[in-house]
């Protein structure tokens, strides 16, 4: 009988909170200013950019297979690893993503952990780029390892090295440098768990910044770096540490590579492509003491589920719910799909947010997997649209300005200790024998929340004192989700 009556709760359509007023005003961060442009790269914008573009333009490397989860790029100066970072960063020339995240060796500062930079954006002579400040925060509350320190970043080079070229091949992005302190095997494990949790699901970027081996002979270097170069193509962060270890390879950013290996692997990808391999001989024409470079890709494959959907299941789902929708306001009879696959036939749990010029139009979701994940998009999205409590019903004329966003969840479990929230990977469900309350994974990263404001803020959603999470009389579950 208890089971039963909670599970009738679950199956209750929720709503979502993907806004619960303005964030109060902020005054702009004051940006971080290039420390490196004149030297190491051109400080005419006219100049750098050209710079950059022929160094893409002139990657012979072919299509690659699936698309591009991470990249490995050197970041010396310009003139003597530009071509390999171009080789690089050409595979992603053209295409969006809302977040690239840039992890690389600090080479100034020693300290333990993952360092974040200020918040304000990061200039170069050609522009200025924003922070994504919300996965910041989710990378912080995610794990104590990363934490603010600012000054590692000053005037720090590996990352500002790959900035023009990422303005260049990608346009409009946010950006979010991570520098690594002591590059221990924890470090590398934990950072990857953090990427691959507060990305998943995201339209995100990862590239590692690292060098080869620094001033051996160019034969020396070459078995060395061909020692890394396998690790790499075997897809092997396990083995790349244990290379960089025992001393038969070696990388300034080797943490960091490994780092986002781990992450990338988690995140889909399942091949590695090594584009170019240079050193720096080939531009001083000093073979006695060479730095290495190398350029890679991480890839997954076109068909391969990014987190249990594939991208053609994500557009019939993105399909039937504007069908829903649609039918739904125009009073029509809605018509499901046939030959739908077995992941969208499987029992699922969704929620639609559908937003008008921007703004919440209506949010109503399902916590329990009793229908099919199709039927139950369709049902969620026509609720949406006319059942909302919070606003009217959609009308017709409102049908152009609308957009969708689909929250695709995994089974919910039950945790004792709140402190087992991950912002920026977990979904709160929070109950008590009369009032229930859910938050769906993004809502505090778009909030800036750490863990405990999300607690709070899901307490209170359930209509509970702030506190409640801690109450021997309250239940936490979590969950997790693909949102798109």
């Amino acid at each position: 009988m208890l089971r039963r009556a909670f599970l009738a709760l679950l199956c209750v359509a929720l709503l979502c909170v993907g806004c619960l007023g303005l964030l109060p005003a902020v005054a702009a961060e004051a940006p971080r200013e290039p420390a490196l442009a004149g030297s190491w790269y051109p400080a005419s914008p006219v100049d750098l950019g050209a710079v950059v573009s022929r160094a893409m333009d002139s990657a012979t490397t072919g299509a690659l297979p699936g698309r591009v989860v991470a990249l490995a790029a050197p970041h010396a100066g310009y003139v003597y690893s530009g071509a390999v970072a171009g080789a690089a960063f050409a595979q992603v020339r053209g295409q969006r993503f809302d977040t690239v995240v840039l992890v690389g060796p600090s080479h100034r500062v020693a300290f333990a952990g993952v360092a974040l930079p200020e918040p304000g954006p990061w200039r170069t002579p050609l522009g200025e780029t924003p922070l994504d400040v919300e996965a910041m925060a989710a990378l912080a509350a995610a794990d104590d390892l990363i934490r603010p320190l600012p000054a590692a970043h000053a005037k720090e080079h590996c990352l500002e090295i790959e900035l023009p070229f990422l303005q260049a091949a990608l346009g409009h992005f946010r950006l979010v440098p991570l520098l690594m302190g002591e590059q221990t095997p924890d470090t590398v494990r934990r950072l990857g768990q953090a990427l691959a949790a507060c990305l998943r699901g995201r339209s995100a970027l990862l590239v590692a910044s690292t060098d080869l081996s620094h001033f051996h002979a160019h034969t020396a270097a070459q078995v060395l770096d061909g020692t890394l170069r396998r690790q790499v193509e075997a897809f092997d962060p396990q083995g790349l540490l244990q290379c960089l270890a025992d001393g038969t390879c070696e990388a300034c950013g080797g943490g960091p590579l490994a780092a986002v290996m781990l992450a990338a692997r988690d995140l889909g990808a399942d091949r590695a492509t090594v584009l170019a391999q240079a050193d720096s001989g080939a531009v001083t024409g000093d073979t006695n003491q060479v730095v290495g470079y190398l350029a890679a890709a991480f890839t997954a494959s076109g068909d391969a589920p990014a987190a249990g959907l594939s991208d053609a299941d994500k557009q019939t789902l993105r399909d039937i719910a504007r069908d829903a929708v649609q039918a739904a306001v125009l009073g029509r009879r809605y018509t499901r799909p046939a030959n739908l696959s077995p992941a969208l036939e499987n029992p699922g749990a969704a929620f639609v947010t559908l937003k008008e010029h921007g703004d919440l139009r209506g949010c109503i979701g399902q916590m329990a997997a009793v229908m099919p994940l199709a039927d139950c998009v369709a049902a969620m999205a026509r609720a949406a649209a006319l059942e909302d409590p919070r606003f009217s019903p959609v009308r017709p004329e409102e049908l152009p300005a609308l957009s969708l966003e689909l929250t695709v969840l995994t089974p919910m479990r039950r945790i004792a200790d709140p402190a087992q929230v991950q912002v920026g990977r977990h979904g709160l469900y929070v109950r008590t024998w009369l009032r229930s309350g859910v938050l769906l994974p993004q809502v505090p990263v778009e909030w800036g929340w750490d863990r405990e404001e999300f607690l709070r803020q899901t307490c209170r959603k359930a209509g509970l004192a702030p506190d409640c999470a801690r109450d021997t009389g309250t239940e936490l579950w979590v969950f997790e989700a693909e949102v798109f």
